[in-house]
């Protein structure tokens, strides 16, 4: 399979599933869950080639695994990040006692000030990893990495919750609990 495809039909259902919906007249339900057979007819009606064996390979491919299917394959969604409002329906989990936040070299003062934010996005997201983190950080330009310090975060009485692709979500990360790594 073509990986620029590919990689295009990801950017796609990111923006449908996860922020835009009503840009190919989709409706998510509660859980951001939308019918496969609603995604392909209405995606292909404004002009993106989307077949399911295509979708597959998206969603089994993608090394974020940003898609979930329900059990009987029939749904899909985006996994976290949504803009749009949405109940994942994710359960409080303990995390680890330290987690990473990677970002941009150019926005390291503003976190240490003002802590790290959701702002349009229903959480803050948290890497596992500090690989990941820095992935994340050079999308933004030369990468910083924050460590957070979850465990004591947690056992001040703030939630956590680990999405389906392994990503730890909490609601902020205030200024006291970050520590810059690079």
């Amino acid at each position: 399979m073509n990986e620029k495809k590919t990689t295009a039909i990801s950017k796609f259902l990111s923006l449908v599933l996860r922020h835009q919906p009503q840009l190919i007249g989709i409706k998510l339900d509660e859980q951001g869950w939308v019918n496969v057979d609603e995604l392909l007819k209405q995606a292909n009606a404004h002009g993106h080639n989307l077949d399911v064996e295509l979708l597959n390979h998206v969603v089994e491919t993608n090394s974020k695994k940003r898609f979930a299917f329900d059990d009987p394959r029939q749904k899909i969604r985006a996994s976290q990040g949504h803009s749009v409002d949405v109940e994942l329906g994710y359960a409080a989990q303990t995390p680890p006692e330290i987690l990473y936040h990677g970002t941009g070299e150019k926005s390291v003062d503003a976190i240490e000030q003002s802590g790290l934010e959701k702002r349009n996005r229903h959480h803050v997201h948290l890497s596992q990893d500090i690989e990941t983190a820095i992935q994340v950080g050079s999308r933004h330009g030369k990468p910083a990495v924050f460590n957070v310090l979850a465990g004591e975060m947690h056992k001040s009485g703030y939630v956590f919750y680990l999405s389906e692709n392994k990503v730890w979500l909490t609601d902020m990360v205030p200024a006291q609990f970050l520590k810059l790594v690079r």
